[in-house]
């Protein structure tokens, strides 16, 4: 019988005889051509292998170091590029130059995901979903990272790594724990809101391709004479797909603006024409920063937000380097980029040359321009921690779910909410019936008699994974 290699040769000649092109050459990292990557490089057929076989060393190494941070949160993607089409003239409101006329397109990359399961988790579980943008505009990028829905467990960014920490896994069991998650919910007030959206229909999408997106937080939109409006962002499926509505001060993170009060404005639409080549290069590699605004657009007092102008490059700079940005998926590749940033590891391109690595300079260098900076704003209140549970945070529960969901829906959301529930504590699961008390009355009982239909004896009985942990540690 012929050998394998014969099998291989003549296969490789019948190929060649098609007309096909001649496979690439199989090289090292460094580009060196590999005649043998099948067999170790030994003393003899049983000895030990040499340091000086580089075809392992070169591979190994570079399989050792493969695996990078997953993202703290959205670890589970998906992406897809294509474009973002101006349909209306919104330059009474903003200047940015991608939305200067209408029919003018921008190059965008698009990543859904999950918000709290890991790399690999399923697709399927109630949780919100990641929307976020990329669009690589003439002037650098802007990133609008948003989610499904139109609001927010949280108002203030220093409660976001307790609430994350809530909805990952216990320290100490190493499971997802309805205690963690109900303990947290119940104690902040401000979380009913998306509580109730997310045990709502809305909370499990019937994939990317049926979803809506929203900017979530309130953005300022400057025109070109310095005039200001507060916005929002919504992405509508299989119509006008960018929106934005305007208002004279800005909303919490967990309130909707009414659309009866808030008309949207159509402003253009998202089309997506392109897969992935390499997930890893496209996808995972993808960082999207709110802090990547372009003239025209920018930030909101809202303390969630300014919180994570801060949060998201830095967490990119863990998970890639320093110099994240020079990533292909990443690089503003649309505009010039001239600053005074200098080496790092992975620096890829010419590193900026010879031009000066300080400012100011008197050799033509990179200068700014007044007519970028900011818009101006005034701040007079007392500097001070503020309470941002401290609101009125029952209204538009109950108008959700008096008013947007029907009699099927709201019987629905509550057997959802008791189906979750039922893991935690009997402590907790009052709290949190008390909770829903606060906003409406049905809300409230439907959940306790649901609740009393789904509840094991374990309920009454034990202690509960996070009770135990903490215990241990008194």
């Amino acid at each position: 019988p012929r050998s394998a290699n014969q099998i291989f040769k003549t296969l490789a000649l019948l190929w060649n005889s098609e007309g096909r092109e001649r496979p690439d050459v199989l090289t090292t990292g460094a580009g060196v051509p590999v005649g043998d990557k099948l067999n170790l490089m030994t003393a003899g057929p049983r000895g030990p292998l040499l340091v000086q076989d580089v075809v392992f060393t070169d591979e190994m190494a570079h399989f050792d170091r493969e695996r990078i941070p997953e993202r703290v949160v959205h670890a589970k993607g998906a992406g897809a590029f294509g474009y973002f089409e101006v349909t209306h003239d919104i330059t009474r409101y903003c200047k940015a130059k991608v939305f200067e006329h209408v029919g003018k397109t921008t190059p965008i990359a698009i990543r859904f995901s999950t918000v709290a399961g890991e790399s690999g988790s399923a697709d399927t579980v109630r949780d919100p979903r990641g929307f976020a943008v990329k669009f690589y505009t003439d002037e650098g990028n802007w990133d609008l990272t948003g989610n499904n829905t139109p609001i927010f467990f949280i108002r203030d960014a220093l409660l976001f790594p307790s609430f994350i920490h809530s909805q990952k896994r216990n320290p100490q069991t190493h499971l997802k724990d309805p205690d963690m998650v109900w303990d947290f919910w119940s104690l902040r007030p401000e979380s009913l809101h998306q509580v109730s959206f997310l045990f709502s229909d809305r909370g499990i999408p019937d994939g990317h391709r049926h979803m809506n997106g929203y900017g979530s937080h309130t953005f300022k939109l400057v025109n070109a004479q310095g005039q200001s409006v507060y916005c929002k962002f919504h992405y509508k499926v299989l119509t006008v797909c960018l929106c934005v509505y305007k208002i004279c001060k800005p909303v919490h993170f967990t309130n909707v603006w009414p659309h009866k009060d808030f008309p949207l404005i159509p402003v253009g639409r998202l089309v997506l024409n392109r897969n992935p080549v390499n997930y890893f290069a496209e996808v995972e590699q993808l960082a999207f920063d709110p802090s990547n605004m372009p003239p025209g657009i920018e930030p909101s007092p809202d303390k969630m937000l300014q919180g994570r102008l801060f949060s998201y490059p830095d967490t990119h700079r863990h998970r890639l380097g320093a110099n994240y940005l020079q990533l292909p998926v990443n690089c503003p590749y649309r505009t010039h980029v001239a600053n005074y940033q200098r080496d790092g590891p992975m620096c890829m391109f010419d590193n900026q040359g010879g031009a000066p690595n300080y400012f100011p300079n008197s050799f033509s260098a990179p200068d700014t321009q007044p007519r970028f900076i900011e818009s101006k704003c005034k701040v007079s209140p007392d500097v001070a921690r503020y309470n941002s549970a401290d609101d009125d945070n029952v209204t538009q529960v109950c108008t959700f779910f008096t008013e947007v969901l029907n009699e099927a829906e709201r019987e629905r959301l509550c057997q959802n909410m008791a189906g979750h529930m039922k893991g935690a504590q009997l402590f907790i699961q009052k709290r949190a019936v008390g909770f829903f008390l606060s906003s409406y009355e049905f809300l409230a009982l439907f959940s306790l008699s649901s609740l009393s239909l789904q509840n094991t004896v374990h309920v009454y009985t034990r202690g509960g994974a996070s009770a135990v942990a903490a215990a241990s540690k008194m």
